[in-house]
């Protein structure tokens, strides 16, 4: 893998892990918490990386608070 690719693949990893600090961020002006938000360790390998924030669990009752919002959000 060339520079350029390496800086692409790093770009893409640093976007994920913005996402995901603002997401735990927003939640946690929210009151909530997801304890298994991370990025996905398994997206992150070969040469050329496609991140995924991976929500990992949560409580039933956040399940829940988080449908609501969505629910809220959609058109």
């Amino acid at each position: 893998m060339g520079m350029a690719e390496r800086s692409a693949a790093a770009g893409r990893i640093r976007d994920a892990e913005q996402a995901r600090d603002g997401l735990r961020a927003a939640l946690k002006g929210a009151g909530s918490t997801l304890p298994s938000l991370a990025l996905d360790g398994v997206s992150l390998v070969g040469d050329f990386p496609r991140p995924l924030v991976d929500l990992g669990r949560c409580p039933p009752q956040l399940a829940r608070r988080l449908a609501q919002a969505v629910g809220k959000c959609a058109p």
